[in-house]
């Protein structure tokens, strides 16, 4: 076990205490209480104020972007999103099993179906080769769209997640969707800050979504935002997450079924102050970065970095292990020694609500699934 007690030596010495040390916490060095404050004293703590308007015109121009819309978080921005995008009931959703379960959910609530592709070894992303090799088998282009054969069902959308910040291959990814007339929905919850050649992540698809949660590189305590270059479909996100309200001033008519999933305003306050320190947060979780590369090719194990032509957030830091039996050794012996570390989540086809639905072979996500632990990544005090 020294080479553990040497991770877990190396890892307090980085945060400077003997304490137990979480996965990842927020950092309010900004004016978070003054715009809290602010809010408070203005009596605008709902779903309308200042701070939502400004908000949304700081996540557009960090995700260059032409319209964002705040909600509530960033599942309910998904859901919205492939609403948005075409899909419909009884469609099928193209997307990773490799992810949080909120993305495979938000095809559910849309009352569609996954269908569970593999991902890349080297992005941990959706494989732009296996959606190919899967269309190839089984996608079939009618006038209205891309078919599967295999279920007869309208394949409506495409959703890959940039794992850990790390974007996916989104040329090649684009480019076979565009082939099969697919929309391209990037679920960006976990890369706010990420590039791809020189683009922010989420404004390559059709819509993407960020999140806010409190466990994320900038948090709004619960939040999320959807963000397009296709200003009339933002508008309609917007329409549709205020519950489809026609505006009137004080008439209530609403012309279809909306959603409540305003952001209120005290929450749009918080990551208003939290976006002004985007940039320095990434140049810390940079560094954090470049420590832990250079320490843990000491030990013979392979840290997670960035690809050319993409820089990552790095929101969570993640090692690769040898296999499943040192992975679980890993886990156990530095969360008994109050250092907090997590397996990556197990696949969404392993989970009883999604067992049943279409998938290929997996082999990567399995692999990857065996070996990857995330490891302390908070921004420092």
């Amino acid at each position: 076990m020294k080479k553990f007690d040497d991770i877990i030596g190396y890892v307090r010495d980085l945060y400077s205490t003997t304490d137990f040390i979480p996965l990842h916490v927020p950092r309010f060095n900004g004016k978070e209480k003054e715009y809290l404050e602010h809010c408070i004293d203005s009596t605008f703590v709902s779903s309308v104020g200042k701070f939502v308007d400004q908000f949304e015109a700081q996540i557009a121009q960090i995700s260059n972007t032409k319209k964002a819309v705040a909600v509530v978080n960033g599942t309910a921005g998904i859901q919205v999103a492939l609403r948005l995008s075409g899909v419909k009931s009884g469609d099928e959703v193209l997307t990773q099993a490799l992810t949080f379960v909120a993305t495979a959910n938000t095809i559910i609530y849309n009352n569609a179906h996954p269908v569970f592709i593999d991902v890349d070894k080297d992005t941990m992303g959706l494989s732009p080769k296996a959606v190919s090799e899967f269309l190839d088998e089984n996608g079939e282009l009618r006038a209205d769209g891309c078919y599967n054969k295999t279920t007869g069902r309208k394949i409506s959308a495409c959703l890959p997640m940039h794992t850990f910040g790390f974007p996916v291959h989104l040329d090649e990814l684009i480019l076979v969707c565009e082939k099969w007339n697919i929309a391209v929905v990037e679920d960006a919850a976990e890369s706010l800050g990420s590039e791809y050649k020189g683009r922010p992540t989420g404004s390559f698809g059709e819509l993407g979504v960020f999140s806010f949660n409190g466990n994320k590189i900038v948090t709004s305590g619960g939040g999320g935002a959807i963000v397009s270059n296709n200003v009339k479909l933002a508008e309609k996100g917007k329409y549709l997450t205020t519950t489809a309200k026609q505006p009137h001033p004080y008439e209530y008519f609403h012309d279809e079924l909306g959603y409540n999933y305003r952001m209120p305003n005290i929450n749009a306050a918080l990551a208003c102050a939290q976006l002004e320190q985007l940039d320095t947060f990434l140049t810390e979780k940079r560094e954090i970065a470049k420590l832990y590369a250079s320490f843990f090719e000491t030990k013979g194990i392979q840290f997670r970095t960035e690809l050319p032509e993409t820089k990552a957030n790095y929101w969570l830091m993640c090692v690769e292990l040898e296999n499943k039996n040192e992975r679980d050794a890993f886990l156990k012996y530095t969360n008994s020694n109050n250092v907090m570390t997590r397996p990556i989540w197990q696949l969404m086809f392993r989970l009883p609500m999604f067992e049943h639905y279409q998938r290929d072979s997996q082999k990567n996500a399995i692999f990857l699934e065996e070996r990857i632990v995330n490891i302390p990544s908070s921004v420092r005090a």
